[in-house]
């Protein structure tokens, strides 16, 4: 045996050179091994013939994910009642409610008492907290939520009904939401489901009474939101009931 380039010679057993693909040296070409690669989640043969030092482990990023069948559903599945979970029956001036899971009357006169000692309330009160106008939905499907509204005016008639008039058409509906800021009373500013009086005017209902003033400035902003609402809600909840 005697070596010729990278391959082996020898007179009493002779044995065919090949051309590594990749590095173009001599070997054997017996030594010479096929390159393969992931495709998908198999391997698939590159028809690259290489040596040793070139042959490539194939790479797992180019390896599909094979993910496990779902789980089969059972059979007489119990799933938890989330719309009785979610349902307030907590009366207050009403007839006698029934549980609808118990039967047990729940009558007007029920008083149900915090550990603080106050009396719960049926409706959530108060507006969400932490909620900035520029932190909203900016799409949902074909419906578009951030887009700023411009006001002709903004008037308060010394309750807690604020109106918007706009010089084109708002495109809301009632119950849609809106964030607004920078009127000239802070007690006007939030996040409102509004009443749609006409194409070009809405009006809001305030947490407290406002003054009857027109309320806009220069700082104030309006844009459509998406606040999420607590079961069986249409509008964004303001003050207890």
């Amino acid at each position: 045996m005697r070596p010729h380039g990278r391959a082996q010679v020898s007179v009493s057993s002779p044995r065919a050179f090949g051309i590594c693909d990749r590095c173009g040296l001599l070997y054997n070409h017996q030594s010479l091994r096929w390159q393969y690669d992931w495709a998908g989640a198999n391997l698939i043969n590159k028809k690259m013939l290489v040596c040793a030092p070139c042959e490539d482990i194939p790479q797992e990023q180019l390896r599909a994910i094979i993910l496990p069948a779902d789980p089969v559903p059972i059979i007489n599945a119990r799933v938890e009642s989330y719309a009785d979970d979610e349902t307030d029956f907590i009366t207050i001036s009403a007839e006698t409610v029934y549980d609808p899971v118990t039967g047990i009357p729940i009558p007007t006169t029920t008083k149900i008492i915090n550990e603080d000692g106050t009396f719960p309330t049926s409706q959530v009160v108060g507006p969400p907290t932490g909620l900035d106008p520029n932190a909203v939905m900016p799409l949902n499907g074909v419906v578009a939520y951030g887009v700023r509204l411009y006001p002709l005016s903004v008037i308060s008639t010394g309750t807690r009904t604020v109106t918007m008039t706009f010089s084109s058409a708002h495109g809301l509906v009632d119950n849609d939401q809106v964030a607004v800021q920078g009127l000239s009373n802070d007690n006007a500013d939030g996040f409102y489901s509004v009443a749609v009086g006409s194409a070009t005017q809405f009006s809001y209902q305030a947490n407290v009474d406002i003054a009857a003033d027109s309320l806009l400035q220069s700082t104030t902003l309006v844009k459509t939101a998406l606040v999420g609402l607590p079961y069986n809600y249409a509008q964004i909840p303001q003050t207890g009931i």
